[in-house]
C-alpha cells in the first residue's frame, strides 16, 4: 500500500491525490474518522480535508436566520443553524489531523475566513486552502502569507482573470509565490462537462507555472476521465469530494465519488503518470524478445 507520508509532493511525478471530505461526515465526528480511514487505507489518497467556517463570520444575519434553500438538505431550522451543525470545533479538528497521521495520510482543511484560519494554524497542516468563494478576502489572504508556513492552495472557481491577478501579486510581494498552488476549478454541484474546461490548467500552467508552487485541478464532475485528463495538461494535484455514499443528505454528495471510485481515480492517476515518458531507447528490453521473434528483417 502507498502511504501518504512517504510521497513528497516536490518530488512527485504522479498527482498528490487530496479526497475532500468537506462537510460531508454531517457533523459526525466518528463518520469523518471513518471517511479518514476509508480513504487512507482503500483509496490511498495522499491527504484528506476538511472545511472550517465561522458561519457569524461569513453570514449577514439575514442570511444567518434564512431558512435552508434546499430544506431537505438541512441540518438546521435556519442556514445559520445548519451551517454551524455542521462544524467541528478545533479540538475536534486537533483529533482528526492526529487520526489522520495515524492512517498514513495527510491532513488539511479550507478555511474560509480569518477567524477559522487563525484557529487551524496552530494545527501546523502541510497546506491549508482558500476556497473558491473567499479567496478575493484580502485579510484571509494576508494573514496566511504572513503567518501559515505552509503551502497555500488556492481555488479559482467563479473567479475573474482580473481576480486572479491580483491574488498572485499579493503572493509575489509576500515572496511566496513558490508556496502558492493555483486550482483550476468550475463552480457547480455537480458540474457537466462542457462547463469542466479542462484548458484552464494549460493557461495557469502557461501563465504562472514558472513562478508559482503547483498548478491543480479540483473538479466537480461525474466520473474520473477528466481528472486524468487534467494530469496530462500538467495539474500536480488531484482534488476531489469524498462521500461514503453519494445519496446521503447534504448537498456535496452528488458531485463526490464513492471509495470505489477514488480508489480507481488514484491507480488510474498514479498508472498513467508512469506512462507518460519518451521512450529512453529506440528499442525497449521489454521489447528484444519481440522484435527478435517477429520483425520483418530484408
Amino acid at each position: 500500500m502507498t502511504v501518504a507520508a512517504d510521497r513528497d509532493p516536490d518530488t512527485l511525478t504522479a498527482p498528490y491525490v487530496i479526497a475532500e471530505v468537506g462537510c460531508n461526515h454531517a457533523g459526525d465526528l466518528a463518520l469523518a474518522k471513518r471517511m479518514i480511514s476509508v480513504a487512507a487505507q482503500f483509496c490511498e489518497v495522499d491527504a484528506v480535508k476538511f472545511q472550517k467556517r465561522h458561519p457569524r463570520t461569513l453570514l449577514t444575519p439575514e442570511q444567518y436566520a434564512a431558512p435552508h434553500p434546499n430544506v431537505m438538505h438541512a441540518f438546521g431550522a435556519t442556514y445559520g443553524e445548519h451551517r454551524e451543525f455542521l462544524e467541528f470545533d478545533l479540538a475536534q479538528h486537533a483529533e482528526l489531523a492526529e487520526f489522520a497521521r495515524e492512517c498514513g495520510v495527510a491532513y488539511s482543511t479550507s478555511v474560509w475566513d480569518v477567524p477559522s484560519a487563525k484557529e487551524i494554524l496552530g494545527l501546523a497542516p502541510p497546506f491549508l486552502k482558500v476556497p473558491s468563494a473567499t479567496n478575493t478576502n484580502a485579510e484571509l489572504l494576508e494573514l496566511l502569507c504572513a503567518d501559515f508556513g505552509g503551502t497555500v492552495h488556492v481555488s479559482l472557481g467563479m473567479t475573474t482573470r482580473a481576480e486572479e491577478e491580483a491574488i498572485v501579486e499579493r503572493f509575489r510581494r509576500h515572496g511566496r509565490l513558490r508556496d502558492l498552488v493555483l486550482y483550476a476549478c468550475t463552480s457547480g454541484y455537480p458540474v457537466p462537462f462542457e462547463d469542466v474546461c479542462l484548458l484552464e490548467v494549460t493557461r495557469l500552467q502557461e501563465t504562472y507555472g514558472r513562478d508559482v508552487h503547483a498548478v491543480a485541478f479540483s473538479g466537480h464532475h461525474l466520473g474520473i476521465a477528466a481528472d486524468v485528463a487534467a494530469l496530462t495538461l500538467g495539474a500536480r494535484f488531484v482534488e476531489r469530494h469524498f462521500t461514503l455514499d453519494r445519496t446521503s443528505k447534504g448537498t456535496d454528495h452528488a458531485a463526490s465519488l464513492e471509495p470505489d471510485g477514488l480508489r480507481r481515480l488514484t491507480r488510474d492517476l498514479r498508472n498513467v503518470a508512469k506512462a507518460l515518458t519518451f521512450k529512453p531507447a529506440e528499442v525497449l528490453p521489454i521489447e528484444e524478445t519481440q522484435r527478435d521473434k517477429l520483425k520483418w528483417r530484408p
